[in-house]
């Protein structure tokens, strides 16, 4: 077991590298393999990075080819929308991921921003936009890529992280909508059902909160771990994805579970690390992962365009 956690120690140290200065659209991608974007905490009018996020997207997105946008939440600042016809759906999303390149589906997660509003309006836009994705507060999707008789597939399960945050339960009525009415219970049996019957490839969790994080909220994703961390070692999920924090980071804990931060898509805030951190930077920005069938490599890019950290993590046997 020693020699087993020391190989893995490596793995990470040779895998995460930090690389100044190379431009996304100069990576070599495999050719069985599939990518998506991961953009979080960007809902700010085109403000605060917003509209520059968004174009380094484009670049990324016309290098890649994605199959998908992830968004980890907090669609809408400050207090979600409040109808499907509110004016935020174009000042904040149709007029700012313009690009052709972006019109693919957004797998869409919900964060605590958008309780403020009505979250049944961004469930329903799902029937209003072509790309817009989010047919539930929780849900899956499945990519596969097929390419030479070699195949690669990735599970993205969308989770609610909302009510499983004490505090916001504790919130006087309203303040938090419905979260309050929310059954937990019910859909960790979801989760845990989903990670037992999928076959893919790779096993991806997208939700609003961190599991780790040496930002602004260091010392209080309790809630997150115990609801989530036994969980996810037991069906050896291969990565989280988060934001609530205007940043970028990663994280690898004690069970091999990679987690990371995508929430630098508009406003930043100063981050730092603890004893899991990989790598955290407060810029603007965004990530990208590739999957292929032995490899999944993430990438942060920030609003330049400039790859700032690449990790590749193998496939666990």
């Amino acid at each position: 077991m020693i020699h087993t956690n020391l190989i893995a120690s490596l793995l990470i140290c040779l895998c995460s590298v930090p690389l100044v200065g190379q431009s996304i659209r100069t990576i070599t991608v495999p050719d069985t393999s599939l990518s998506i974007l991961v953009v979080g905490d960007w809902g700010r009018h085109g403000e605060h990075n917003q509209r520059d996020v968004a174009r380094a997207m484009d670049s990324a997105a016309v290098h890649l080819d994605p199959v998908a946008v992830v968004s980890v939440g907090d669609n809408f600042y400050p207090d979600g929308v409040q109808s499907v016809h509110d004016h935020a759906w174009k000042v904040s999303f149709e007029d700012i991921y313009t690009a052709h390149s972006l019109h693919v589906p957004w797998i869409v997660a919900l964060g605590n921003h958008d309780y403020h509003g009505n979250v049944q309006a961004q469930i329903d836009y799902t029937d209003v936009s072509r790309r817009w994705t989010m047919p539930a507060r929780y849900f899956d999707t499945t990519f596969v890529e097929d390419e030479d008789d070699a195949s690669v597939s990735v599970l993205l399960l969308v989770i609610d992280t909302n009510p499983f945050q004490t505090d916001y339960l504790a919130a006087p009525a309203g303040e938090y909508g419905d979260v309050a009415t929310q059954d937990t219970s019910r859909q960790k049996r979801y989760i845990d059902s989903v990670l037992t019957s999928s076959k893919a490839t790779w096993k991806i969790v997208i939700g609003h909160h961190p599991m780790y994080t040496g930002g602004k909220r260091k010392g209080k994703t309790g809630n997150m771990l115990r609801s989530f961390k036994g969980l996810f070692a037991k069906h050896r999920v291969d990565a989280y994805f988060a934001g609530h924090e205007h940043d970028l980071q990663h994280h690898v804990d004690d069970t091999g579970v990679h987690s990371f931060v995508s929430g630098a898509g508009s406003e930043v805030r100063k981050t730092g690390n603890i004893p899991e951190t990989r790598f955290a930077r407060s810029v603007p920005g965004f990530a990208t992962v590739t999957a292929s069938p032995t490899l999944l490599t993430v990438r942060f890019v920030d609003a330049t365009g400039t790859v700032i950290y690449t990790t590749s993590i193998p496939k666990r046997r």
